[in-house]
Parts: C-alpha cells; sequence; structure tokens
C-alpha cells in the first residue's frame, strides 16, 4: 500500500565530494548551550562537528548565529514548543529558508554569510525584503558559521527527512483545509474537525503540507485530537517558499502518505497562506493532488472572501466540502456569505460537533463516489 521512494538532497550542492576546507571544530557543549529551534528539531548533534565561516548558504542549511539586535521576533519557539526569550549576544541554531507571509515578512536566503534576520519564530534565517506596515523591524542576527559534519560538509534538514513515500489503494477519508489568506482561521478550522471526529471515536491524523517551520499548527491539532501530526519540516524544509512546483506537491503527497501509514480513519491536511499564493496556487491546481483528498473544507476571513474562494476552487474541479473560518465569527459576515452562496457557512461548534464532522467527512466520500 506505501512504497517508501527516497528522501530529498540539498539542491545544487554535490555532497559526495569533501570539500577542501573542513572549518573548524565545533565543540558539543557549545551546540547544546545555543538556543536551538523547531525547524532544527529533526537534527541530532553529535561529536565531531565543525563551524564554516564562509560560503553560500542554502535552503535548510543550519546555521550557529548571535542575536545581533532584537525586533519583531524576540523569542525563538523550541524543538519542543518552549518560546525562549532572546537576549543580544545569545547564540542560536536556527535554519535557512525564504518567507513567504503578507501579513508579516517576504525574505530570501542571503547570498552569504554576512548580517541577515530571523524571519520567524520557528528558527528560519533569511534576508527581509518587504514586512508589512504593523510589523517591527526583524531581529537581526549575526552568522557564526554554516555547522557541518566531521568531513565539513555543511549539515542541511533535507538529510535528516522522512523518506518520499507514494500512496496507493488509499482507504482513509482526507479532507484538505485551505484559506482565503494568513489568519483566515485555517488552523482553528482544521483543529475544529480533528477534534469532532476524535470526539466521535474516530483515529484522526494529521498534517500541513505548506509553510513557515513553526510548531504552534502541529501542536493545536495534537491538543485537538489528532493521533500523530507531521509537517513540511519533516520532509526536510524549514519552509516552502520558493520551492519549485513539483517539490511542493511531492512533500504534500509524501505527508498524506505518511499520515495514511498511521492507520487512521481520517487525514486532516491544512495548506497554508491563501490560495492565490505562489506555492498554495500550484498545489490547489495540482491534478495528482486533487485525486489525494476526498474534500476540501475553505476558511474566509470575509463574506466576499467566502464566495470568490469557494468559487476558485469549484472551478479548479475540488468538491467543496464547506465554508468556515473567521467569517463565523461574525453572524452578519455569516449571513451575508449563506445568502451570497446559497449554503451555510459551518460555526466551529458544528465542526466540533462528534456527530456532524463524521456527516462531513464521509459526505465528502460519497460525493467524489458518485461523480
Amino acid at each position: 500500500m506505501f512504497q517508501d521512494v527516497g528522501g530529498f538532497e540539498p539542491q545544487l550542492r554535490v555532497i559526495d565530494v569533501l570539500p577542501r576546507d573542513r572549518g573548524e571544530p565545533l565543540g558539543r557543549s557549545r551546540l547544546e548551550a545555543a538556543k536551538r529551534a523547531f525547524t532544527t528539531r529533526r537534527v541530532e548533534f553529535v561529536s565531531g562537528m565543525r563551524l564554516l565561516r564562509t560560503g553560500a548558504p542554502q535552503a535548510g542549511d543550519l546555521v550557529l548565529a548571535r542575536i545581533a539586535s532584537l525586533g519583531q521576533h524576540q523569542r525563538l519557539e523550541s524543538p519542543h514548543g518552549r518560546r525562549a526569550q532572546l537576549y543580544e549576544g545569545d547564540e542560536i541554531v536556527v535554519a535557512y529558508g525564504e518567507r513567504y507571509a503578507p501579513d508579516q515578512f517576504e525574505a530570501i536566503i542571503p547570498a552569504d554569510l554576512g548580517r541577515c534576520d530571523l524571519v520567524a519564530g520557528g528558527g528560519v534565517a533569511g534576508k527581509v525584503l518587504s514586512s508589512h506596515a504593523r510589523m517591527k523591524r526583524a531581529t537581526r542576527i549575526q552568522p557564526i558559521g554554516l555547522i557541518a559534519d566531521s568531513f565539513g560538509r555543511p549539515v542541511n534538514l533535507a538529510q535528516h527527512a522522512l523518506p518520499l513515500r507514494v500512496l496507493r489503494d488509499r482507504r482513509q477519508q482526507v479532507i484538505a483545509v485551505a484559506g482565503t489568506s494568513m489568519n483566515a482561521g485555517k488552523t482553528t478550522t482544521a483543529a475544529g474537525l480533528i477534534h469532532g471526529l476524535s470526539r466521535a471515536g474516530l483515529k484522526v491524523a494529521a498534517t500541513k503540507v505548506t509553510g513557515t517551520g513553526s510548531g504552534g499548527d502541529v501542536w493545536s491539532m495534537i491538543d485537538a485530537g489528532a493521533s500523530r501530526v507531521l509537517d513540511f519540516t519533516d520532509m526536510g524544509h524549514a519552509s516552502t517558499a520558493g520551492l519549485p512546483h513539483e517539490r511542493i506537491e511531492a512533500v504534500a503527497l509524501s505527508l498524506i502518505a505518511h499520515a495514511a501509514a498511521e492507520g487512521a480513519d481520517a487525514v486532516v491536511v491544512e495548506i497554508a497562506d491563501g490560495v492565490l499564493q505562489r506555492e498554495t496556487a500550484a498545489l490547489l491546481a495540482a491534478p495528482a493532488f486533487r485525486a489525494a483528498i476526498d474534500g476540501l473544507l475553505f476558511a474566509a476571513g470575509d463574506a466576499l472572501g467566502a464566495v470568490g474562494g469557494r468559487d476558485w476552487l469549484l472551478a479548479l474541479g475540488h468538491n467543496v466540502v464547506g465554508v468556515s473560518g473567521l467569517v463565523s465569527a461574525s453572524p452578519l459576515a455569516t449571513r451575508e456569505a449563506e445568502v451570497a452562496m446559497g449554503q451555510p457557512v459551518l460555526l466551529l461548534d458544528q465542526l466540533r460537533d462528534p456527530v456532524l464532522a463524521p456527516q462531513l467527512c464521509f459526505a465528502a466520500a460519497a460525493t467524489i463516489d458518485e461523480a
């Protein structure tokens, strides 16, 4: 039913050739004393690691850095979910990555190990290009060097990823959750559905397939009752922003396959950002992804977003099983959306209901079968 087909290698780096510069020894005690980010959680620090003070970082490379000045992010999320207070001069271990967050930062991977920014509290290093007007300036970090193995090869998250997995003959019900934008209520919607299914006695696995590395959504899904939660950091990515479309699709399908392998009755899949974001739009338009899910629950921030987003998804061929999200917090906005769509907006209490939640999932499967 499941087939592992290997993992990802860091892009554009020849890793079977030993580098000329093996760097300098990096004591394990120094690594353990540094504040370590959620994005690095799958990497095991061992004796004999080294520090490279020169080089061009790539997505997923681990870097030991020093806090130069505090800004927007003044806490760093640990692999276990604790948010550690940061102080100027602290040493931290984070991973390089891009960021696409309309409500926060747009950032790219810098070309060298010069001073850059902490662009996400989950532990992503990048160079800020733009920011939302409400954001403070980014916390500035000074890279000390890339963390390398005993041979001087940079340690990359991709080397510690779960293998790619192909899903065949799926039996679980798979419901995806997408939304109009950041903060449209996607995670709350996904957690609500997980809670309702769990209360009904069903075993639920969950996954977040795109976004920026952070444990908040993972913990929310676990707290809601999911038996196992995986996200794109488990597939070797600190962030999915800027990844090629084919890799986004491979990550998403692999995560669904890994979640399904847990023996769950249902799998809930969260997709980050809004439906018009580059990677999200490409994933939702991919026939293979559409075939891997039974239905899609749409989270909207307002009535117009509910109508436009639902219709956009229907035009792509998705089976939209319901609309919920932040719009449901306002009775007036809910009423506007229901009149315009000709269907009810799902309230959070309904998603959490142990009778209605399974009906939503199995009605999705029935719609697919009838089609």
